[in-house]
């Protein structure tokens, strides 16, 4: 990592030299990079980067802010089209390709737009200093950024994609054609979308199977002496893996530096702004405190709950208990649906008396934990629901465990059992159980609400 030293301060012509040397410190880690005359030709010409190096010029606070603004945008419509409709679907691509129009960012890769790409270039790097601040934000981040640089690569065509695997020095081995015609028959058998025809046009390259899990897990690619043998229209996955890796070394090294971003004054309520942005409804006020009663808890449940917080219902209904995990995603939810503290504890004391904790018990190891969701204990922090990317990344359910995203965790054909329980059609469990197949857990979660609402 390098650190370039720039005085600290506001100029007369409104322009902030130190959130510039902020940025200049979230260099990834890695390969060396090549000394060039002009930095920002060389960045601004290629259509796609990976945000090695950092800015190098100073902007005003107000171009600082809306650069930041318009990406948040962007990533935050990166996220809601990928639950709305299939990634890289053709309704995607044109409504993502759009939303980059309309925002002033890159969209035409065979086109040099320099101005485009300094925007693209330096709103990201803003960002990191928003979105470095907790495991949450870096989460939230790094998969927006992810997908749309998936998107962003898939454009390019097959010369670029050669040009940008080149000019960042990933230099993967492509077998020999005597191995590959050995090898026909299985990497026929094994490869995603290839044929003869295909076979014979495509490059396959020879890499680490760790470095190819995604494609793995999914039976895609050919393994052999824990290689894989991945066709060049899948390279797309190892670079997003090197991104993401490298990405989320970068946010490491830059939450370091954020005690430097605290002591601005200019800059710290505008980062705390921007990271609070964007990222579903703000629960930190209970506007729907008092919307709803304890009586109307099994009605909703039945009725509107999703699938995670229905199957927590019925588990605890069931059992009269849950585990941590159980109580602090189906907690947060009740929480975050308007359910008050005092009717919270007065829920979960009915129904654990009702099993096997008496009042007493209750009240010595469980109470603490309710009244911490709500701030009242603890470091008095203000919880806030679990968001579908926590439930279905973060703390798999295990043995007697309910919580977690049913889409993501059960067994294909328990899910198929309890969608049939809940009356969903048998074609309605086809198209749910095609987009878990798919990993597309939250357009999964959408359809059922659909199917279930007609």
């Amino acid at each position: 990592m390098s650190c370039v030293s720039v005085s600290v301060g506001v100029g007369q012509d409104g322009v902030t030299n130190r959130a510039l040397t902020l940025l200049r410190t979230m260099q990834f880690l890695g390969r060396k990079k090549k000394l060039v005359s002009n930095p920002k030709t060389v960045l601004y010409a290629q259509p796609l980067q990976f945000y090695g190096q950092p800015p190098l010029e100073n902007i005003s606070l107000s171009e600082f802010e809306s650069f930041a603004v318009d990406r948040l945008k962007l990533l935050k419509t990166v996220e809601n089209l990928g639950v709305s409709y299939v990634k890289y679907s053709e309704q995607y691509s044109k409504k993502l390709e759009a939303e980059l129009k309309t925002l002033n960012f890159p969209y035409r890769t065979e086109v040099d737009e320099p101005e485009k790409q300094r925007k693209d270039h330096i709103s990201h790097f803003i960002l990191r200093l928003a979105y470095c601040q907790t495991e949450d934000l870096r989460r939230w981040f790094i998969q927006q950024e992810v997908d749309l640089f998936r998107y962003r690569f898939n454009e390019l065509n097959c010369k670029k994609k050669l040009e940008f695997l080149h000019n960042n020095n990933l230099q993967y081995n492509t077998i020999s054609v005597e191995e590959k015609n050995h090898l026909k028959e299985k990497l026929l058998n094994s490869s995603y979308g290839i044929n003869g025809v295909t076979l014979e046009e495509q490059d396959f390259y020879k890499v680490p199977f760790q470095d190819a899990l995604d494609l793995v897990r999914t039976r895609k690619v050919y393994l052999k002496e824990g290689y894989a043998y991945i066709p060049h229209n899948e390279i797309v996955t190892i670079v997003l893996n090197d991104f993401r890796t490298r990405l989320s070394k970068a946010l490491a090294l830059t939450a370091r530096s954020l005690p430097a971003v605290h002591s601005d004054e200019r800059l710290q309520p505008l980062l705390n702004h921007l990271s609070h942005s964007y990222l579903g409804q703000d629960y930190s006020v209970q506007k729907n405190v008092g919307k709803i009663s304890l009586e109307q808890i099994d009605s909703l449940a039945g009725k509107s709950f999703p699938l995670c917080m229905r199957q927590l219902h019925q588990a605890l209904r069931d059992n009269h208990h849950l585990r941590h995990g159980g109580r602090m995603q189906y907690g947060l939810f009740l929480k975050g649906i308007g359910l008050s503290l005092e009717q919270a504890l007065q829920f979960w004391r009915m129904e654990f008396i009702r099993g096997k904790v008496d009042a007493d018990k209750f009240d010595k190891a469980y109470a603490y934990s309710v009244r911490h969701m709500f701030g009242k204990e603890g470091k008095r922090a203000d919880y806030t629901p679990y968001s579908c990317m926590k439930v279905i990344l973060s703390n798999p359910p295990s043995q007697g465990d309910y919580h977690g995203c049913p889409f993501r965790h059960s067994d294909p054909e328990l899910l198929k059992q309890k969608l049939q329980f809940y009356k969903v059609s048998p074609s309605g469990v086809n198209q749910i159980l095609d987009l878990v197949k798919g990993m597309h857990y939250q357009l999964a979660c959408q359809k059922y609400f659909e199917l279930t609402h007609n």
